[in-house]
């Protein structure tokens, strides 16, 4: 990669869809002019790969001319690879922010532990990368990305801008509308939400079962604070995300009630470990 110019901050782009993706496109577009670009996405769709990595085989980097104007590449990887290849391999440095989508389809509430839009992000803020994940709530193949290239490019802007930490890790959910109708954004929570899981039996031509997999989307968070309300109340959904997993009030509660009575490593007393250094010395 050549070298970024002076004072402007370089913004990796990448996605789960693909990088022929319409909506990887329409995100180089909001934002090209806010940073040197280099864009490394995935050879084809890996929705739903969350945060896999290729371990098995080898992984290829190829180059393209998809986006003439800048840097580009396609890997044979994960989302998750393509950010861990981008650092290593095409930038040679980490970038100052990296943008993921824009995604067909939702990621908010429980998507976010499946999403490889939002993996790839979470990849880039474990390594010290400020993220931002972008998904529309729409899987038409013909979907009018004008409303989530105008938001994307305001949270970029406001990432550049206000410095947050390096860790920093959003998720950004646009609603399936005209920018008219949409009442503007909210900072929320991920909600608790999940799929009510079915699977479709089928048989191939040859009489072996296959099976789909199916399902219901059910919300049991009603709180006006949450993401799923803000999106079917027309606001853009930002939601701030860890990747640290750890329930602190669950451990500390655990800490008291499941004190180990069989460790040992109690510390002697400080006086006698003195006096015992004090022996030896004479």
């Amino acid at each position: 990669m050549a070298k970024a110019k002076k004072d402007k901050p370089v913004i990796l782009i990448t996605n789960d869809d693909g990088i022929t993706a319409p909506g990887i496109k329409a995100l180089y577009e909001a934002v090209k002019d806010l940073g040197q670009i280099v864009i490394v996405a995935p050879d084809k769709p890996q929705s739903g790969m969350g945060h896999a990595i290729t371990i098995g085989h080898p992984l290829r980097l190829q180059k393209t001319d998809l986006f003439p104007e800048i840097e580009s590449y396609s890997c044979s990887g994960t989302p998750v690879d393509c950010v861990k290849l981008a650092v290593d391999k095409v930038l040679h440095r980490k970038p100052d922010l990296c943008l993921s989508g824009i995604n067909h389809g939702p990621n908010h509430s429980i998507n976010v532990i499946y999403s490889g839009t939002m993996s790839a992000a979470m990849e880039a803020a474990i390594e010290s990368i400020p993220a931002v994940g972008f998904s529309l709530m729409s899987y038409s193949a013909n979907a009018d990305f004008s409303a989530a290239q105008h938001y994307a490019r305001l949270v970029t802007e406001k990432m550049l801008k206000d410095k947050l930490t390096k860790h920093v890790l959003l998720n950004v959910n646009i609603p399936d509308y005209p920018l008219s109708e949409i009442k503007g954004y909210k900072i929320c929570k991920q909600a608790y939400a999940k799929y009510k899981e079915s699977f479709l039996e089928r048989k191939d031509p040859s009489g072996k079962k296959y099976y789909w997999l199916t399902g219901e989307f059910i919300n049991f968070d009603n709180a006006r604070d949450s993401d799923v309300w803000a999106l079917a109340n027309s606001y853009v959904s930002v939601v701030p995300v860890e990747f640290d997993l750890t329930d602190y009030a669950l451990k500390k509660k655990l800490e008291k009630q499941w004190k180990d009575k069989t460790d040992r490593s109690v510390k002697k007393p400080i006086k006698k470990i003195v006096k015992k250094s004090m022996r030896k010395s004479e």
